[in-house]
C-alpha cells in the first residue's frame, strides 16, 4: 500500500507543477495583426509597409515575423523577409538589397521599408506573426500600387510661359506687320506732326503740298496712295482754298 502511494506521488507532483506553470504564464490567445489595406507609391521612391500586432504575452526571443509577396499578375505567395531574434533580409531574387527592417517587436511593430519601388512591386504583401505561447492569427494583407512619376510642369507653369514669352512676341510681330502696311504709323512720322514748325518750314510745306495736290488723270500711271496720303488726293479747288487759308495764317503770325 505504501509502495503504491510512493509510485503515484511523483506523477501527481508533475501534474501539479504543469498546472502551476500554465496558470503562471497565463492563458494562450490568438495574435491580432493589422496593417493598411492599400498603399500608393511613386516609382523610384521608398515606401514603408506597416504591420502592427497585439499579443497577450510580451514578445521574447522566440517571436518570429514573416513577410510574403504575391504579384499582381497572380501566382503563389513567396516569403522574402524573415525575422527571428535577428533580421534575415532577402539574399536573392527580386527584393535583394531593397528591403530594410523598420520595426520594433517590443512595441508591437513589424514594419519593413521597401527601397526604390518599381512597377514590378505591384501586388499583395502579407505579414504573419508568431509569439509562443500565443497562437498565430490571421496575417495582414496590404495591396501596394506603384505608379509612374508625374510630369513636373503644371498648368500654372504653362500659363506663365505663354504670358511672358508668347504674348510679347505676338505683340511685337503685330506691330512690325502694322508698320509694313502703313508707313504713317512710324514714330518718325508721328513726331513730325506733333513738332511745331517755324513759319519758313510752313511755307516749304505749303509749296510741297501745292505740288502734290495737282490733278492727276485717272489714266496716268501712278502708284496707289498709302493710308496717310489718301487725304491729299483732292481737287484743285480744295487745294487753292487750303493754300489761301494757310497764307492768311502766316501773315497774321508775321504781324504778331
Amino acid at each position: 500500500m505504501d509502495l503504491t502511494r510512493r509510485q503515484r506521488t511523483p506523477s501527481g507532483m508533475y501534474f501539479v507543477l504543469l498546472v502551476s506553470v500554465v496558470l503562471w504564464s497565463g492563458p494562450a490567445s490568438c495574435i491580432t495583426v493589422s496593417g493598411p489595406e492599400e498603399i500608393n507609391a511613386v516609382q523610384g521612391e521608398s515606401v514603408t509597409l506597416s504591420c502592427h500586432f497585439t499579443s497577450t504575452h510580451r514578445p521574447t526571443s522566440r517571436i518570429s515575423i514573416d513577410w510574403s509577396f504575391r504579384p499582381q499578375s497572380g501566382g503563389p505567395s513567396q516569403i522574402f523577409f524573415h525575422f527571428y531574434s535577428k533580421v534575415y533580409p532577402p539574399e536573392e531574387g527580386h527584393f535583394k538589397g531593397r528591403v530594410k527592417w523598420h520595426g520594433d517587436p517590443a512595441r508591437g511593430d513589424a514594419s519593413i521599408r521597401l527601397l526604390n519601388a518599381s512597377l514590378t512591386d505591384n501586388g499583395t504583401y502579407s505579414c504573419a506573426i508568431r509569439n509562443p505561447p500565443d497562437f498565430q492569427g490571421l496575417p495582414s494583407n496590404t495591396v501596394l500600387t506603384v505608379s509612374l512619376k508625374k510630369g513636373t510642369m503644371h498648368f500654372s507653369d504653362i500659363a506663365m510661359l505663354l504670358f511672358f514669352i508668347l504674348l510679347p512676341s505676338l505683340l511685337i510681330a503685330m506691330l512690325l506687320f502694322a508698320r509694313m502696311l502703313c508707313p504713317c504709323c512710324s514714330p518718325r512720322v508721328k513726331s513730325s506732326h506733333v513738332h511745331r514748325q517755324s513759319p519758313i518750314e510752313d511755307v516749304d510745306e505749303m509749296l510741297t503740298y501745292s505740288k502734290e495736290c495737282t490733278y492727276h488723270h485717272p489714266s496716268s500711271k501712278r502708284k496707289p496712295a498709302m493710308c496717310c496720303e489718301m487725304y491729299m488726293e483732292d481737287s484743285d479747288e480744295e487745294c487753292r482754298r487750303y493754300i489761301e487759308k494757310h497764307r492768311m495764317q502766316l501773315e497774321a503770325e508775321s504781324h504778331c
